[in-house]
């Protein structure tokens, strides 16, 4: 079965990366949750997508050079303007404190591309292992290097290299780099790069699937998963698929 994560919880329908999000994925039946996290100023693990706090809070500049108790009194709503009330940055730890309740998977992207984060994987290892985590989380990213430094960190974690160009045969370079799964753009994703890593015993996990037709592709391939906006219309057509 192929299983069907949340992108940045069910970004679609609520404000992405709150717990609003992550537990209406949760409501409509997703298999697991996907999410982003960065340093706030003072070095702790926060959830939210973009460096720049613009577009989704009601607030201006970089995560990073806001505290936590600053990010915390920001509106995290931004985007629905005010339709869904205030939401919290959330932090790992609070995340990681709700998955101890339910059976999720989640994917924690690290966005150390933009800036790097000196500290980051150590952290996120350690919250992951503190809350005996290991088994549910797969860490991702764009940032490969990062993913090596994580593989070293925790062998028992697993990792998947983020990419949205093609790559040659990429199930062998996600091996090369320690890596268990690969995340490829939809763009790069054909039938027989998604054949031939599943072949190969690593799993493929598409993002963004929101559209209804790639869903029913993916479906028909049995796709490791797919990464959705939009997790209850993901769960409906496979239960149609099916």
């Amino acid at each position: 079965m192929t299983l069907i994560f949340a992108h940045r919880g069910s970004a679609g329908t609520h404000p992405e990366n709150t717990m609003s999000a992550f537990k209406e994925a949760a409501r409509v039946g997703a298999d697991g949750i996907e999410t982003d996290v960065q340093l706030s100023k003072d070095g702790e693990v926060v959830i939210i997508h973009d460096e720049k706090l613009n577009r989704t809070t009601n607030a201006s500049g970089f995560v990073k050079d806001r505290t936590l108790m600053e990010l915390k009194t920001l509106n995290a709503s931004n985007s629905y303007k005010g339709k869904m009330g205030n939401e919290r940055i959330p932090t790992l730890e609070e995340l990681l404190i709700w998955l101890k309740n339910n059976q999720l998977l989640c994917i924690i992207e690290l966005k150390n591309t933009l800036f790097l984060y000196p500290g980051l994987e150590e952290k996120v290892i350690r919250l992951i292992r503190s809350y005996e985590m290991e088994e549910r989380i797969i860490i991702s990213s764009f940032n490969h290097y990062s993913l090596v430094d994580c593989h070293q960190l925790a062998p028992e974690i697993e990792t998947a290299p983020l990419y949205r160009d093609g790559l040659f045969m990429p199930w062998i370079y996600a091996k090369a780099i320690g890596g268990s799964a690969i995340h490829p753009n939809i763009r790069v994703a054909s039938d027989i790069i998604i054949q031939s890593s599943m072949c190969a015993g690593v799993p493929v996990r598409p993002y963004t699937i929101n559209k209804e037709s790639d869903m029913k592709r993916l479906y028909s391939l049995r796709c490791s998963a797919i990464i959705t906006d939009f997790p209850g219309i993901a769960k409906r057509v496979r239960e149609e698929f099916e």
